[in-house]
């Protein structure tokens, strides 16, 4: 059962962050086209790569996100999720950024440049980058390590077998 709610946890985070990253790359294309077919086009895209799989994918990911919690609720004591979580703010944040900034845009009502919107889209990637890190290298493990060592108490059966959990 772990193992297919991470599977669809994977799926949520490929159609999140792919769609915010390929979203910021249209609206740099966007900020420098003077065809008004074409932005219109353009914004259409935007909106629905945001609506149709990036914010559909970060539900997936919270609700998945809970499930896998609710499954070990141990892994709640681990100073790396606790790092991980505050960087899934901060994704909510700069995904909420991007939208209603996008929707400014479209609308006519900001400038956006593209240079803001590739800082964003390093934003984006930094951040994921840093919770790749912190999910396959868990720096910060020590709760679940002393558990494991004392008493034997921590990973259980399902998640002990996934490659990538130490």
């Amino acid at each position: 059962m772990v193992a297919w709610i991470l599977v669809f946890h994977i799926i949520g985070l490929v159609f999140w962050l792919g769609s915010l990253l390929v979203v910021t790359q249209i609206v740099s294309i966007h900020t420098e086209e003077t065809s008004a077919q074409t932005r219109v086009t353009l914004a259409q895209l935007e909106t629905k790569l945001l609506k149709g799989l990036a914010h559909p994918g970060a539900a997936i990911m919270v609700v998945t996100g809970i499930l896998l919690l609710y499954q070990d609720p141990n892994y709640l004591r681990e100073t790396w999720l606790h790092a991980k979580l505050f960087l899934v703010v901060v994704l909510v944040v700069l995904d909420l950024w991007l939208t209603f900034r996008t929707r400014a845009f479209q609308e006519g009502k900001i400038e956006l440049s593209r240079r803001e919107c590739m800082v964003l889209h390093g934003a984006i990637s930094l951040v994921f980058l840093v919770i790749v890190i912190l999910v396959l290298v868990k720096p910060f493990g020590v709760h679940r390590r002393e558990a494991q060592r004392v008493g034997g108490a921590g990973q259980s059966a399902s998640w002990a077998r996934l490659p990538f959990n130490s």
